[in-house]
């Protein structure tokens, strides 16, 4: 850690998930190795050919929110609204609104997701007319960061929401560590949402990257992502701030890098993700061979585990860490998937395991890492990496470290 530098650690943690809802619960499903794939619900997002997503259920944020009208929100903002509220429980209301704050929300498609869905179908049944003029007015995923800080009661904040798509859970923890070690602000709300909605079921369909099973990272046998939904938010805190105010700290944030190599619109590229982690390894003072654990981004499609498993060994060259794969539990959840993931290595450090990669049977020769598989393992995990990885070379990665070291 650079002399001098702000020094940032989570002081909240909250998960709305296919696994579990709330924090104890989410790193409960993650140490069981819970599947999360089931056969859709919806009757709108079964006609894509495949069975199973990673579907949250029924969800009613109305338990977690105090300020906005859950009926004024879609699907995608009241999973991150709750999960907002989660992270700020223990967080009295004059400290969230009396220090300069940053909300950061990480989304895909924010609520066009259903949103869309619906006011496609008015347009066709009766004209533009006929379209509801309240979702229409909801549709700008700008609307998920300017709801959270309007929920918490915030003052001096800025709202942001970062649509890097897959690393936008990064990237906005990314931005609220900036904010906070650059002295701009205290505090900082950073997290990422989205919904299930037939875009993602079309889309991912069309690029052949979805499997009808389940989904398998670093296996032989791999053949796709299952779409998922859900949210997940923490709370940032510069350190003295967190210990004068008596704050439980979950860990640190130790640092973040980015990259984009803009080398191709769907296809990651190796030396790419490559400069992403070796960036974040600086930023933290880290070095490889002190990094005991790695939430890959992991997609279980082809071209996705191979290009990030051979930059993971071009990086950690002596060897590499264990590697595993959420998604596996969870679903590629989008915007979301990001800041769960960072959830998720938060909870392994406290929790001193690290979960499994489920649905495993062979791991694959080319990537060659030791994913855990299909069964968590006790572990003293001091520095864990995030890896999160979008279309378009847009690549967010971030390293969490136990606290105090």
């Amino acid at each position: 850690m650079p002399a001098g530098r702000r020094r940032v650690v989570v002081t909240g943690l909250g998960a709305v998930t296919a696994i579990g809802v709330g924090a104890p619960e989410f790193g409960a499903g993650l140490r069981a190795g819970r599947d999360a794939a089931r056969p859709v619900s919806s009757p709108a997002l079964k006609d894509f050919g495949h069975a199973n997503a990673c579907e949250v259920g029924e969800f009613d944020p109305s338990p977690w929110l105090r300020t906005v009208d859950p009926a004024t929100v879609g699907r995608a903002a009241g999973f991150g609204l709750a999960a907002a509220r989660m992270a700020t429980g223990g967080v009295p209301a004059e400290v969230l609104a009396g220090r300069p704050s940053v909300v950061a929300m990480g989304t895909a498609y924010g609520e066009a997701a259903t949103d869309l869905d619906r006011l496609t179908e008015q347009e066709i049944a009766g004209g533009p007319a006929g379209m509801d003029p309240a979702l229409a007015r909801r549709m700008s995923a700008g609307r998920l960061a300017t709801a959270v800080a309007r929920e918490l009661g915030l003052r001096d904040t800025e709202a942001v929401t970062l649509p890097t798509a897959c690393a936008a859970g990064n990237y906005a923890i990314g931005y609220g560590l900036d904010a906070i070690r650059t002295g701009d602000a205290d505090l900082a709300v950073c997290g990422g949402a989205d919904a299930l909605c037939r875009k993602t079921m079309a889309g991912f369909t069309r690029l052949g990257a979805m499997d009808p099973d389940r989904c398998r990272p670093f296996d032989s046998g791999r053949a796709g992502m299952l779409a998922g939904e859900g949210a997940a938010v923490l709370l940032l805190e510069e350190l003295e701030h967190a210990l004068a105010r008596g704050a439980d700290i979950h860990a640190e944030v130790l640092g973040y890098g980015l990259s984009c190599d803009a080398e191709h619109p769907v296809a990651p590229a190796v030396d790419g993700v490559a400069r992403g982690m070796r960036r974040a390894l600086r930023d933290s003072g880290v070095e490889p061979s002190t990094v005991d654990l790695i939430s890959a981004h992991g997609t279980a499609t082809q071209a996705n585990d191979l290009a990030e498993a051979r930059a993971i060994h071009e990086v950690f060259a002596d060897g590499p860490p264990r590697t595993v794969g959420l998604k596996s539990m969870l679903g590629h959840t989008l915007g979301a998937s990001a800041a769960l993931g960072a959830v998720g290595c938060v909870l392994a450090i406290e929790g001193g395991f690290a979960p499994p990669t489920i649905n495993h049977r062979e791991t694959d020769p080319e990537c060659d890492l030791d994913c855990v598989p299909n069964a968590a393992v006790e572990a003293d995990l001091r520095v864990v990496q995030s890896n999160a990885l979008a279309f378009g070379g847009n690549n967010a990665i971030v390293l969490f470290g136990r606290y105090p070291a």
